[in-house]
């Protein structure tokens, strides 16, 4: 059949372009909900708005179990401060760890609470807790009249170095890490090192994982420093912990500021270096895997890889795998080596590098190592040779077990 020749308009398309720019403060400090603190207050009146601000806080559990007496001093400090902010009713209290970002309905909690409460754009939703309650506070803030004001108290080192700086969140959905989610920057974030003195140990070694990745593909001597002080590391140094932490959220906010790509509109994430395989064990393991102890797996198989492929230096890899088994991390998991044989099998290893590619969409784009300190992107991979990295990293956990 043939097509009838549509009239046009003999008119120019209008090409419009939108510049936005985002400010935001990450800021260090001990004792934030002191009433001798005036940090907070000060990020709040910083704009010369007219206050007091309304504010929403949301507090993981699990940090109120070891800081039994932080919503008391959340209610002195707003109290205190009175003129500068008001709460909006108690506290929500949620689940910490990756579970909280598996129930879609307390995202529907807080949107009701914010409903009824009648907060506008210029209220602030406070955000207390580890890297996945951030995740998931900052997505229902930032759906919230299209984006209410958050203010991100990071309680982990994850949540402090990585994480909680960033401009990302989302929550868990089809079985898939962070399907649902949001590019929205904090209003600020505050990083009070006093949250990190009572984490358990599993959760403190955790976030240096992150630190990790980031010094592996953008600086060689931070990695060195951390090479050098694993053992204060493992042994809870909280001086080297605090100079870690500071030098890590630096080179995460460097790249998101400087990379020409904060919002991910292309197909590359350099940052999660180790993540494609990481964000897959997280689910095979049903999320009984901290996100650090994944990300630590999937930077010794990648590292693993890239040496294999001849891009890094026998030297270079051993020295990433002792420092990580110096920091105290599993190397590797039964989970890695399931069906292997079945690349498309939901249990293999390997359907994480097909649903890396197709939470960006374009072309896959993998971050390996040609050197430490020196990261670069590959668009295909040989699984034969994963295969093989997956194999001598099970040889080399009972080597260093060992």
């Amino acid at each position: 059949m043939a097509l009838k020749q549509k009239t046009t308009l003999n008119v120019q398309p209008i090409h419009q372009c939108v510049k936005v720019t985002f400010n935001y403060d990450v800021q260090f400090t001990r004792g934030l909900f002191e009433l001798n603190n005036p940090i907070l207050a000060q990020v709040i009146t910083a704009n010369g708005e007219i206050t007091p601000k309304r504010v929403l806080v949301v507090v993981d559990g699990g940090v109120l179990h070891y800081q039994k007496g932080l919503l008391k001093k959340l209610s002195a400090y707003a109290e205190y401060y009175a003129d500068v902010l008001r709460l909006s009713g108690e506290p929500i209290v949620v689940p910490g760890g990756e579970a909280v970002k598996n129930d879609s309905r307390l995202i529907e909690q807080i949107h009701q609470i914010i409903n009824a409460a009648g907060l506008c754009r210029h209220s602030y939703v406070l955000a207390i807790g580890g890297g996945a309650v951030l995740d998931m506070v900052g997505y229902a803030a930032a759906t919230a009249h299209r984006g209410i004001r958050l203010l991100r108290v990071p309680t982990t080192v994850l949540g402090q170095n990585d994480s909680g700086v960033g401009v990302k969140n989302g929550i868990n959905a089809f079985g898939k890490k962070n399907f649902l989610g949001t590019f929205m920057p904090p209003y600020a974030v505050l990083n009070d090192f006093d949250f990190i003195t009572s984490l358990d140990d599993r959760d403190w070694r955790s976030g240096i994982a992150e630190a990790v990745k980031v010094a592996l593909i953008k600086d060689a001597d931070f990695f060195d420093f951390i090479r050098t002080y694993a053992d204060r590391l493992a042994n809870r140094d909280m001086d080297i912990m605090e100079r870690l932490i500071y030098r890590c959220s630096q080179l995460h906010l460097e790249h998101i500021a400087n990379s020409g790509d904060p919002f991910e509109m292309g197909s590359s994430r350099p940052l999660d270096f180790g993540h494609w395989a990481a964000h897959k064990l997280e689910h095979l393991t049903n999320y009984s895997l901290r996100h650090g102890e994944a990300v630590a797996i999937g930077i010794a198989l990648d590292t693993t890889y890239s040496y294999l492929a001849g891009q890094l230096l026998q030297s270079e890899w051993q020295r990433v795998l002792v420092t990580l088994k110096k920091l105290g991390f599993t190397l590797y998991i039964p989970e890695l080596a399931e069906e292997l044989d079945r690349p498309d099998h939901p249990n293999c290893i390997f359907r994480g590098i097909t649903e890396f590619r197709e939470h960006l969409g374009g072309n896959l784009t993998i971050t390996l190592l040609e050197g430490i300190g020196q990261g670069m992107e590959v668009n295909q991979v040989d699984l034969s040779l994963y295969k093989d990295a997956i194999s001598l990293l099970q040889d080399w956990e009972l080597l260093l077990q060992g």
